[in-house]
């Protein structure tokens, strides 16, 4: 028997996953009630980007990717509500249930991929207040910080020259003087809850 649980079609077993919050979040068909920020913060700072070629100590994580995007989206858009320096900050949530696709290894799979990432992203962001869908608008200027933070990662940690850099990625036009060093989960975790925090009180 298959259910259709948005576009997808999977066997009459378990889809959930236990977080240590003692959530159990149905990967397919996720609820914003069975999200935990303090989840999230664990899951992205154990993920790696650049598939963990990176150099450091500790790998960079995604979990510092996201501080690192919503420094510079905030740095980009200063008049920007603070609902959206939130959606900058969490816009790679549903990597702490699917983990970090390389971008060539996103294009190799199939749309269900996207079908669950989506649904991910729009449960999270109900969980925190924000609209189901992010505007066009404000999602555009994400992604410009998005890939602003992937040139910093390049050239500082994934061992990229800037000639080499130039080939894959759009040189960004930034004032910030940004400087990466990758930092433990626990350090990462750390600053990560804080700049949430710091959003949700403002």
């Amino acid at each position: 028997m298959f259910i259709i649980i948005k576009g997808l079609k999977h066997k009459n077993q378990r889809a959930w996953q236990r977080m240590l919050s003692g959530r159990k979040l149905d990967i397919l068909s996720p609820s914003p009630i069975d999200i935990e920020i303090e989840d999230i913060a664990l899951g992205l700072s154990r993920v790696s980007r650049w598939n963990g070629q990176t150099t450091g100590n500790h790998s960079y994580s995604v979990a510092q990717h996201s501080i690192l995007v919503e420094k510079i989206f905030t740095q980009n858009n200063s008049k920007s509500q603070i609902k959206w320096r939130l959606a900058a900050l969490l816009h790679d949530g549903p990597e702490y249930v699917i983990g970090d696709l390389i971008t060539p290894f996103k294009y190799a799979l199939n749309n269900s991929y996207r079908l669950v990432e989506n649904n991910l992203m729009q449960a999270i962001n109900l969980r925190f207040g924000l609209p189901a869908i992010i505007p066009k608008t404000i999602e555009s200027n994400i992604k410009k910080a998005d890939k602003a933070a992937a040139w910093f990662e390049a050239i500082h940690v994934a061992g990229y020259k800037e000639k080499e850099a130039l080939q894959i990625l759009k040189k960004p036009n930034l004032k910030l003087n940004i400087k990466i060093k990758p930092l433990s989960p626990k350090r990462t975790i750390e600053d990560f809850l804080k700049r949430f925090n710091e959003l949700i009180k403002k």
